[in-house]
């Protein structure tokens, strides 16, 4: 994982509109088929994680663990401060798995 492409991809993102910031918009985007990918920084728990990957896998959408990754390094990056981020592009979601 290229931890400053992805930072990079996830900020260009952010600015067009293409992300959902926190754990209930998150929800909310896989719940109505926007999320195309979901996206957690190291630090949120672990029971966090599993309860969006339970969701995610009803939908078929991949959960990645930013290893390396923090909550502030994210928030710093998207402008927004969270730790939990729905990706709803498909170009910007395999753009980000690839790396």
């Amino acid at each position: 994982m290229n931890k400053e492409k992805i930072l990079s991809l996830l900020g260009f993102a952010s600015k067009a509109g293409k992300l959902s910031f926190g754990t209930h918009a998150t929800e909310f985007a896989i719940t109505s088929g926007k999320a195309k990918l979901v996206l957690a920084a190291e630090d949120i728990s672990e029971k966090s994680v599993k309860e969006l990957k339970f969701k995610a896998d009803k939908k078929s959408i991949t959960v990645l663990n930013l290893k390396g990754i923090s909550t502030a390094e994210l928030s710093a990056r998207v402008g927004k401060n969270c730790g939990i981020i729905a990706v709803n592009d498909n170009g910007f979601a395999d753009a980000i798995i690839k790396n």
